[in-house]
């Protein structure tokens, strides 16, 4: 929404174009434009809080204003209200007014409606102001107070009520409302950041001071059954949790850092249902093209693109359109992700000696008709894959790449042999996500740069309407909710196979596949969901390589 509040303080005559693209270039590196704003002196801190209240609909409140009636802040528990960040300011009607200093924090004041078992709603207040107002209200700023409450927690305070325990609880509670994939946990200089990635993006939702790292960290490596007194060393390990009834597992990862340990932990919510093939958001014609490419009884089937990149939900729910009684299906994964019926499902233990290419020879002793291999990520596993593919085994795997041609080469840049690579191989599919568009879009007429930045023709597309983010509730103010996936199809014909055995250039075979339609490139399906109104421009600029893709 950064995009939105410079044009807006700019069409209200509080910045020049010049002072946004200045603000803007500093806010590069995902820091708050409002925060830079202020920071750079560019304008005061109380109008570019009205101005974000503006964009999000909500109202603003002065706090520097007026006085608070204390049966008022009676209604809110004072240890909710500092560690939150926000503060009960008026009652009426049966509704109570609660201000926050970011629109986000609403997902907290909806657990509160419900706590209170009373309507609550939310007025933007500008930083600085709402942090006195608390500690005047409270007797003590945020900061101290959860200062205070961690060093209970260092003093040997035990069980599930201690301060660090309900801190580190209500943050996996917080990412699993949001529908967070990932939390990251930060230590820097001033502060200790933690950052949610929602729908594929980052964002900052809480801050401390830096001296709680030390507690913070540890507590997660204690339950994720790491060294805590290794602190120089990267460490991984894993969390299960129970949250309202919902199995979590969690992957823990930490990696030393100039000013502590960082920790990034992925989310997997064991409860939710597997998605199938119609919900990945294949067009009709490239649903039926991987139907048509699974369903072939021998050969190699790579889904391609960077880790995030939804690879494993694909090859789940090609599996899951596999599954018959009369199809045995083996999988080799790191982890497990989920736990299919009818799947025999082995997990990969390195640590042991049982690496894909250990599980994959056993595999075939075993008589499979469909193999999976979660990752391919040395010659000996490519290798074995594609003897397996060879002898009458349908292999699904992954690969790291950017494209679908780049798989091809990436195969035997490993030492696979170029005629093995070209008798193996059926079809590449490499996807990205993008963000789905809320409810709450806007339409309006699509502009040249627009259309030809999709690599469509403006004299024919020209008159169509594209739909934008605008922000609600429900999407938490960042105009998209939920993620759709962009597919660029590639399969090998004769002529894609006699290129790739005289080992020729990615340029050569991915020039000879568009030509002969072989190949459908990312930016081409992004630009048919940005006409459907899936998702915007933006977004598929994003996740594509635009320069290199079209044609």
């Amino acid at each position: 929404m950064s995009q939105e509040l410079g044009d807006l303080l700019v069409r209200s005559g509080v910045l020049s174009q010049e002072q946004l693209r200045d603000a803007q270039v500093q806010a590069r590196g995902g820091q708050n434009l409002a925060e830079v704003l202020v920071r750079m002196g560019q304008a005061d801190e109380s109008t570019v809080w009205r101005a974000v209240a503006k964009l999000h609909n909500l109202p603003f409140v002065d706090l520097t204003k007026g006085r608070i009636a204390p049966e008022v802040l009676e209604r809110i528990p004072s240890d909710f209200a500092v560690a939150q960040g926000l503060l009960p300011v008026l009652e009426k009607g049966g509704k109570l007014v609660v201000a926050i200093d970011e629109p986000l924090k609403r997902i907290v004041v909806d657990q509160l409606q419900f706590q209170l078992g009373t309507d609550v709603a939310c007025a933007v207040a500008a930083p600085t102001a709402l942090r006195r107002a608390i500690e005047q209200a409270y007797g003590t700023a945020p900061e101290e107070s959860v200062a205070r409450s961690m060093g209970a927690a260092e003093g040997g305070e035990e069980g599930d009520d201690a301060p660090i325990i309900r801190l580190v609880t209500r943050m996996f509670q917080d990412a699993l409302s949001m529908r967070a994939s990932d939390i990251h946990v930060e230590p820097g200089q001033s502060a200790l950041r933690v950052r949610y990635r929602v729908d594929g993006v980052l964002r900052i939702v809480a801050e401390h001071p830096p001296h709680l790292a030390a507690p913070l960290v540890s507590r997660l490596k204690i339950m994720a059954a790491m060294d805590i007194a290794e602190k120089r060393k990267p460490q991984d390990g894993r969390i299960g949790l129970e949250l309202k009834g919902r199995h979590v597992d969690v992957r823990c990862s930490i990696l030393p850092t100039n000013h502590g340990e960082s920790v990034v932990m992925r989310l997997l919510d064991r409860s939710a249902n597997l998605i199938g093939l119609k919900e990945l958001g294949f067009e009709e014609d490239d649903y039926k093209w991987f139907r048509r490419v699974i369903s072939r009884p021998n050969g190699i089937v790579l889904v391609t693109g960077p880790t995030g990149s939804g690879k494993t939900t694909t090859l789940y729910a090609a599996l899951g359109e596999l599954n018959r009684p009369d199809v045995k299906i083996i999988t080799a994964e790191d982890p497990v992700e989920y736990h299919i019926k009818g799947i025999n499902q082995v997990q990969v233990t390195p640590r042991i000696g049982l690496s894909f290419a250990r599980v994959l020879k056993a595999m075939l002793r075993s008589a499979p008709n469909v193999i999976l291999v979660g990752e391919i990520r040395d010659l000996e596993t490519a290798e074995i894959a594609i003897q397996a593919s060879l002898t009458g085994h349908l292999v699904f795997s992954t690969l790291h790449t950017n494209d679908a041609a780049s798989a091809l080469t990436r195969l035997v840049d490993m030492g696979v042999k170029p005629f093995l690579v070209s008798a193996a191989v059926q079809a590449v599919m490499a996807q990205r996500l993008v963000r789905k568009l809320c409810s709450c879009a806007t339409s309006a007429q699509a502009t040249e740069a627009e259309l030809l930045a999709l690599g469509l023709d403006p004299k024919v597309y020209g008159d169509r309407k594209l739909r934008h983010p605008k922000g609600c509730r429900d999407c938490e103010g960042s105009g998209y909710r939920g993620r759709v996936g962009l597919f660029e199809l590639l399969e090998l014909d004769d002529v894609l196979r006699e290129l790739t055995f005289r080992g020729a250039s990615l340029e050569e075979v991915r020039a000879t596949a568009l030509s002969s339609r072989r190949l459908q490139p990312l930016l081409a399906d992004g630009a048919r969901k940005v006409l459907a109104g899936s998702t915007t421009v933006t977004e598929v600029l994003r996740v594509t390589r635009a320069g290199n893709e079209r044609r």
